[in-house]
């Protein structure tokens, strides 16, 4: 009959209601995505506010612009492209970048502003697309990633080139949960070119590149981040190659006292001499090394046996292939970000380095237990720490007003420890 549906339209009618109620069942079971989009416009209507209603602090966008004019007008040397702050400190690609943006802008910072807030929902994104892969979080606890008022104000209110450079960095970070290492390489070498801060992800980087692919596969991909380096660099490379070495890459620079964060507590004298550097600089890769041993190789019977598993330097592979597959069994997506994370963090603590390398990496930290331990010590030297009126809470960096609340259950250690992972996780709230 014409009128009567066939047993199969009736059949493919019952099956796309079923895969709607299935959909909406899902989302509700597991809501993380849609919650994730809400953060987003929630945020991006936050900065388009701040932007209109709080005033801009002036610090270093003169500095930029005015070495960014030098390096357009043709000014080659490293040593004579200045500002008002002093002389240029960053690699290559910070004059790339914020070219781009003076000739979007044309210098001006409104419409800088807005540029920049709009890079902060991109990285806003991409922080919330890592959270999403790890999984180490509740969904909920995703939107004190948007509280950060430090953040907010490096992007929308200071653009600093911190957010160029960890807006890369994260991109990075994602596209190594994706397994993509060599483009991973070639984007976190970008952000190198923006602030040299990145570096201090580079070793366990590294040790993530040896357990993720072959030997052949990590030269060719520390191949591609190099050559970024050397084409970012090329035009200062091939006329002042001295300057711009000892200018963009100055490992010896000595931070100002009034600007440290970790140690107030030290004298100036004492903070600025060269001694001071070395045992930081041997406490922080003793520590590198006591983490990648006991902690990121684990599982391999430490460094020692990881070498030994993979006999890097006796034999090479039988076959050259430069495939992003893993050969050393699964590197997980929490291993991935854990190290990363965690080797910044040590970077932060013992080296003065701006805490807008770390505050979104903080619900990481605080999930595998590293910020509680770091305010466990700080309370027990009674270094830049306030303990608040509630259980399990305090300031971390007091000073500069970056406050880390962590929450767990109130159940007993035994029970805690049989929760689902996103269960136990500990949670942080910045301001």
């Amino acid at each position: 009959m014409a009128g009567a549906s066939s047993p199969a339209s009736l059949r493919a009618s019952r099956s796309r209601r079923h895969g709607k109620d299935t959909v909406r069942s899902d989302l509700f079971k597991n809501p993380t995505i849609p919650f994730v989009f809400a953060l987003i416009l929630a945020d991006a209507i936050l900065v388009a506010l701040i932007v209109a209603y709080v005033p801009y602090t002036k610090i270093d966008w003169d500095a930029y612009m005015s070495q960014v004019s030098g390096f357009l007008g043709g000014e080659r040397d490293y040593g004579n492209l200045k500002g008002d702050t002093g002389p240029l400190v960053y690699p290559a690609g910070f004059l790339y970048v914020y070219s781009a943006v003076q000739s979007l802008t044309g210098g001006q910072v409104y419409p800088a502003q807005i540029l920049f807030g709009v890079l902060y929902i991109v990285n806003l994104a991409i922080v919330l697309f890592i959270y999403v892969k790890t999984d180490v979080v509740p969904w909920w606890a995703l939107s004190l990633l948007c509280l950060s008022k430090r953040i907010h104000s490096i992007f929308v209110l200071r653009l600093f080139n911190d957010c160029f450079a960890m807006t890369l960095l994260h991109a990075s970070v994602a596209l190594f949960l994706c397994r993509k290492w060599h483009l991973g390489m070639v984007v976190f070498s970008g952000a190198v070119s923006v602030k040299m801060n990145v570096l201090l992800y580079a070793p366990p980087l590294l040790l993530l590149l040896l357990k993720a692919m072959n030997i052949v596969g990590v030269v060719s991909a520390l191949a591609g981040a190099a050559l970024v380096q050397i084409l970012v660099g090329l035009p200062f490379l091939i006329t002042y190659p001295v300057s711009y070495i000892t200018n963009a890459f100055d490992l010896g620079r000595v931070f100002i006292h009034f600007w440290s964060v970790n140690f107030k507590f030290v004298p100036e004298r004492l903070f600025v001499s060269k001694e001071f550097a070395v045992c930081l600089l041997v406490v922080h890769l003793c520590l590198l090394a006591a983490f990648a041993n006991y902690k990121w190789c684990k599982h391999e019977g430490g460094i020692i046996g990881f070498m030994r598993s993979r006999h890097f330097f006796l034999t090479l592979p039988s076959s050259l292939s430069f495939s992003d597959a893993s050969t050393s069994g699964i590197v997980t997506k929490e291993h991935i970000v854990t190290a990363m994370f965690v080797g910044n963090f040590i970077g932060i603590v013992l080296l003065f380095a701006t805490l807008s390398a770390m505050e979104n990496t903080v619900s990481h930290l605080a999930t595998v237990g590293l910020v509680r331990w770091y305010r466990a010590m700080l309370e027990r030297v009674s270094i830049n720490t306030c303990l608040l009126g509630f259980a399990n809470v305090s300031t971390l960096n007091y000073p500069n007003g970056s406050l880390v609340c962590t929450f767990r259950q109130s159940l007993p250690t035994q029970r805690r420890e049989k929760l689902p992972k996103t269960q136990k996780a500990y949670v942080n709230l910045l301001f």
